[in-house]
């Protein structure tokens, strides 16, 4: 599945992304994260509880980052398993552009989910997951101290 979406952040690029580079500022803004600790190499382990339709199940794994063109873009880059819930994995081209007021945030988000879950549909899946990065972003703004609209 795939999800694009922009949001203007009411700051400046650079404290955008510094805020994407924070692991405490990420630990606040993933929807259900528990712990997310920074390892050797600079990848980030995680672990996530999270509902999805009927099914609630922590997810335990990790997020890189690749393609880093600082202070432009980046891409997220992670992979989790649930236990007998199933198991995700997927992606998020970030891009900052400076605007007037602010910068524009924009991301593209392609995700893969498998076991439980996947036998969920794809509706209520791609719902859900569009719901957790609109929320994700939503808190990123919110983090920053900035005012935010999509």
């Amino acid at each position: 599945m795939e999800m694009n979406s922009q949001q203007h952040i009411a700051v400046p690029r650079d404290l955008v992304w510094a805020a994407l580079n924070d692991p405490e500022i990420i630990r606040t803004c993933i929807p259900g994260c528990e712990s997310l600790d920074r390892l050797p190499g600079g990848d980030l382990a995680a672990t996530v509880v999270l509902k999805v339709g009927p099914i609630k199940a922590s997810f335990k794994g990790m997020v890189r980052f690749e393609n880093i063109v600082a202070p432009a873009s980046l891409t997220l880059v992670g992979q989790g398993s649930g236990g007998v819930a199933g198991h995700a994995r997927g992606s998020a081209d970030v891009t900052l552009e400076e605007e007037a007021g602010g910068t524009l945030l924009s991301y593209s988000v392609k995700a893969q989910v498998g076991g439980k879950i996947a036998q969920l549909g794809a509706r209520l899946i791609h719902s859900t997951s569009q719901k957790l990065a609109e929320e994700f972003f939503r808190k990123l703004g919110k983090e920053i101290g900035a005012p935010s609209a999509s």
